[in-house]
């Protein structure tokens, strides 16, 4: 008799609930649908992804996807643009994304990501620039790789200069510790070109993404080269790095390289230092003041000297110091200088393409002997190195002043030389 009353209520209820379970079932039902489908499940990531870096992302191409898991995207012709940009800061023909579910889920407050892969990638740094110009300093942030990144066939654009064929491998980036990484490339400024192959390490990669200084070094290979010339070279490069909008400056830098000049009619091999503070900007790289050491056995001088260094689409080098001794494979001075231990101070200056095929300017002493000239190095280095001279004087124009030449047993006193090369341009005042 009591138990009526109450059984009304409980099958109200039962449909209530049957009917609550029907929809979310069907819900769950169709977001799973819509999740099936690769381009909304992609775009679900990679709005994601956008939204967390202030960033529209996109790709046009086919996508694969994986959920279950560690949440992983493999999409074609991705593109990454500032909102209401015209140029894309990345384009990439592939692009892998693997992250775990906590980043998606924080919107990038957690910047987490397992691996990176980009095919073909087009990085353009002015977009970048100016989108990160955008950014507050606290979203200047590293993301953490737990199972690194790998980039294949890319290319660095900037307004003056750029970098193709890109490769970079690293096998675990975390923002506050040591970042190591192999580097290929080449770098273009015409016609400069700059073949490279580096392992490189940077101590902190977040300071030097909110541009404090941090410690890199590298090590590999670098090919000087131009138009009938280059130096393949062994390098090494070490400092406190400090990276501006446009610009990077190691104060002070280290920098070693063990090389070798070819032309058609040389090779010369020299082991290169330099110390000082290197910047770079405006597609220059500068050592401001520099000290300078080069060793070259019997064909290139072992000097020392101070000076400064700018190396871009032209060549400015001025260096004082001195030359230890006169190569021995050079034509032999005459006495008594040819005798005399003295070393041999000089100021050199340059200014002109990075050949050295322009005209230079020396000022070189021994004892009371001086010499003031003007040579291409290409000329003067081919007589330097022929067997046979076609002639006895260098191909150089300038004045030599002596107290005394001995030659051919005769002996000179005040002797005053000048020198003629006419394929040299006139001197300009």
């Amino acid at each position: 008799m009591n138990t009526a009353p109450e059984s009304v209520p409980a099958t109200r209820r039962l449909p209530r609930i049957i009917a609550i379970a029907a929809v979310v079932l069907i819900l769950l039902v169709a977001l799973l649908a819509w999740l099936a489908q690769a381009p909304r499940a992609v775009g679900f990531l990679l709005n994601r992804v956008g939204a967390s870096l202030g960033l529209e992302i996109s790709a046009s191409g086919t996508a694969e996807y994986r959920l279950r898991g560690t949440p992983q995207i493999v999409v074609r012709d991705l593109v990454a643009r500032e909102p209401g940009a015209n140029t894309p800061i990345l384009r990439a023909k592939r692009a892998l994304l693997s992250l775990p579910w906590s980043t998606i889920r924080t919107r990038g407050k957690d910047l987490t990501i397992t691996r990176i892969e980009l095919d073909a990638p087009v990085f353009n740094l002015p977009a970048f620039q100016h989108w990160q110009a955008t950014r507050p300093p606290s979203e200047t942030r590293i993301p953490t790789l737990t199972n690194g990144l790998r980039v294949r066939g890319g290319i660095v654009a900037n307004d003056d200069w750029r970098i193709e064929v890109l490769a970079v491998d690293m096998a675990v980036l975390h923002p506050d510790r040591l970042l190591r990484m192999r580097v290929r490339g080449r770098y273009l400024d015409p016609p400069l070109s700059i073949p490279a192959d580096l392992a490189i390490a940077v101590a902190n990669p977040s300071r030097l993404a909110k541009g404090a200084a941090s410690g890199v070094a590298g090590v590999g290979e670098l090919d000087f080269a131009g138009e009938g010339w280059r130096v393949p070279s062994k390098v090494t490069l070490s400092g406190p790095l400090r990276l501006g909008k446009d610009s990077a400056l190691v104060k002070p830098m280290r920098f070693g390289m063990s090389a070798r000049y070819e032309s058609d009619s040389t090779k010369l091999p020299f082991a290169l230092g330099l110390h000082g503070p290197m910047a770079f900007n405006n597609a220059t790289w500068r050592v401001v003041p520099m000290q300078l050491v080069l060793r070259g056995g019997d064909t290139v001088p072992n000097l020392g000297g101070r000076g400064s260094l700018s190396l871009g689409r032209q060549l400015k080098l001025h260096l004082d110091g001195d030359i230890a001794a006169w190569p021995a494979q050079w034509p032999a001075l005459p006495s008594p200088l040819a005798e005399s231990p003295s070393a041999l101070p000089f100021a050199l200056d340059y200014a002109g393409r990075i050949d050295l095929g322009d005209v230079a300017t020396l000022a070189l002493q021994r004892d009371d002997t001086r010499f003031d000239g003007r040579f291409r190095t290409a000329d003067v280095t081919a007589w330097a190195n022929a067997k046979a001279h076609g002639s006895l004087l260098p191909p150089l124009s300038g004045t030599l002043h002596a107290p005394r030449v001995d030659i051919a047993g005769a002996t000179l006193e005040g002797v005053e030389v000048e020198l003629d090369d006419p394929d040299l341009p006139p001197a300009t005042k």
